[in-house]
């Protein structure tokens, strides 16, 4: 498998899944510029600390791809000076406000039904398919502004790992980034320091037991079965990453070629 470039990682003490893409290969020979493109969970519990070093990268875009539900949970981004927030919720493999009450609930057989015998994974994976099929617009809005010298510009939602994730690996495919570094940059989110912290306000002594928390494991998992569905419905919607990108983004030959003059070295 192909190797990363290895990058100074901070140590942020409010802001989970904090990375620099760069130095991602492409097929061609090329690597993604370090400095210009950024992932992360959301800012909202971001320390003094924390929103100094992001102050720090100049940022141009911030992409919150969180719906009102997570704002509400999390509470809105910190702000930071001169970074302009553009917020385009995407679809949550973990959405749904009557779902979490009954985590928090502790409603256990309920919870079986739904994500036992390997049905939550089946969620993830039908999530990751519905965002790429349904949620062009928004890719294609990401791409055209990252194109437009948006940058340097960081991409999150809740935990960094769904909808960044694949807002991210969409990105990189049109960049032309190699498979296997898109696959492996997408797996750093499950190590330990970086996977999102659950919000535990059970009120039932049910409520994150070892049980449900082993249930609802595959929903805080990046597996790479879940980013191969995606790539898998690229292809058996539109034929290929080329044809998703000009037809399905309305990506152009040349805007793709800004966007790689933009965060390719």
């Amino acid at each position: 498998m192909t190797q990363q470039v290895p990058s100074t990682e901070p140590e942020l003490a409010g802001v989970r899944n904090f990375r620099d893409v760069g130095g991602l290969p492409t097929a061609d020979g090329r690597r993604v510029r370090y400095g210009v493109l950024f992932r992360s969970g959301h800012l909202a519990h971001a320390t003094d600390e924390d929103a100094a070093f992001l102050a720090s990268l100049g940022l141009h875009t911030i992409f919150d791809f969180r719906n009102a539900a997570d704002q509400k949970l999390e509470g809105q981004d910190v702000e930071l000076p001169g970074v302009r927030n553009v917020n385009l919720p995407l679809s949550d493999p973990a959405d749904g406000a009557e779902f979490w009450k009954m985590v928090r609930d502790g409603h256990v057989d309920q919870l079986r039904e739904i994500l036992g015998d390997g049905r939550a994974a089946n969620r993830m994976i039908t999530s990751y398919r519905k965002i790429i099929k349904e949620r062009t617009a928004e890719h294609s809005r990401v791409l055209h502004t990252l194109a437009e010298d948006s940058v340097p510009a960081l991409m999150h939602c809740a935990a960094g790992k769904d909808r960044a994730g694949l807002s991210i690996a969409v990105t990189l495919l049109a960049l032309g980034v190699e498979r296997d570094a898109i696959v492996a940059d997408y797996l750093e989110s499950n190590a330990k320091h970086r996977r999102y912290k659950v919000h535990r306000g059970g009120s039932s002594a049910g409520a994150y037991t070892p049980e449900v928390m082993e249930l609802l494991t595959p929903l805080f998992d990046a597996r790479a079965e879940y980013l191969t569905a995606a790539f898998e419905t690229i292809e058996q919607t539109w034929g290929g990453v080329d044809p998703y990108l000009e037809h399905g983004l309305n990506l152009t030959p040349e805007t793709r070629d800004r966007l790689r003059k933009r965060l390719l070295d």
